[in-house]
């Protein structure tokens, strides 16, 4: 396994090849990688990536710029290099976790698939993360050599393709403790976790009733946060009081009645006290 040999093109690079490194360090922990564009290099690879114009995942070949390309999937982004990687180790480099693997394809894989290979529709605009790698290109005004800011910019991915997994494995771990604590709720409206983990999407998926979340922070106080409409929305289901609009301490005490009542952020969507009963206070207010 430690003997391979990877090859992918070499000169100015992408976050698809990139980021197909980084994954594969994941699993090949030592490998020999070779930056060419020499079709005699090129046939001796174990693994050829973005480059030699052939896909066959048995073969160890994931090139898609080849005519007809190498697929694509459901919703009609086509696979670039990093995607049929993926495809292939994707579910190792997970650990064996099926929705972990097809999280991490939705949320990183499929967007720098996109538009690796111009299909843009749907993506965010401002600068993405494809482009964030580009920038560990040389420019014209440095001495840089193309391998070694590769290499570079592999390390950066790798360390953004761990996270990813990480936090996609937080959310999905998430999920049966979440739908506990709104099957346990004493007001649908109020739902409690003995400790802050991600809850939005699961909230959306299964109560249309939840307007409040309360949980600890890390430094032992207690919060009240806002569900919103949806996940990435800015608006939510039921603001807190506008008059608690910016408060803090005294100012927020003297409103609410509250007397460890500590903050409210100005846009209405969290709020914090001192204790869980106060701060379930805060809650029995807000839905006045």
């Amino acid at each position: 396994m430690n003997d391979k040999t990877i090859v992918t093109h070499n000169g100015n690079f992408h976050a698809d090849d990139v980021f197909s490194i980084a994954a594969l360090k994941t699993i090949f922990p030592s490998f020999t990688l070779i930056r060419t564009r020499d079709l005699k290099v090129i046939a001796k690879a174990d693994i050829v990536i973005d480059v030699g114009g052939e896909y066959d995942p048995e073969a160890g070949r994931f090139d898609h710029h080849q005519r007809g390309g190498a697929g694509a999937r459901q919703n009609g982004i086509p696979y670039s290099s990093f995607g049929l990687i993926w495809q292939k180790y994707g579910l190792d480099i997970c650990e064996g976790n099926q929705d972990v693997a097809n999280a991490v394809d939705a949320g990183l894989v499929s967007t720098i698939d996109a538009i690796d290979c111009g299909h843009v529709e749907g993506i965010y605009d401002g600068i993405s993360l494809s482009q964030t790698i580009s920038m560990f290109n040389p420019t014209w005004q440095e001495d840089s050599h193309f391998d070694s800011c590769f290499d570079e910019a592999v390390d950066f991915a790798l360390r953004v393709l761990t996270r990813f997994i990480a936090a996609a494995n937080g959310g999905i771990s998430a999920k049966s403790i979440v739908a506990k604590a709104i099957e346990n709720a004493q007001d649908p409206r109020v739902i409690v976790l003995e400790k802050y983990i991600p809850w939005k999407r699961t909230v959306h998926a299964l109560s249309d009733k939840a307007l409040y979340m309360i949980y600890p922070s890390q430094t032992g106080q207690w919060r009240i946060q806002t569900v919103p409409v949806e996940p990435g929305s800015f608006e939510d289901r039921k603001p807190l009081p506008k008059e608690w609009a910016g408060l803090s301490d005294k100012d927020l005490q003297e409103v609410t009645g509250i007397d460890d009542a500590m903050f409210c952020h100005n846009g209405l969507f969290i709020a914090g006290a001192e204790s869980f009963e106060s701060t379930m206070k805060m809650a029995t207010i807000a839905l006045q």
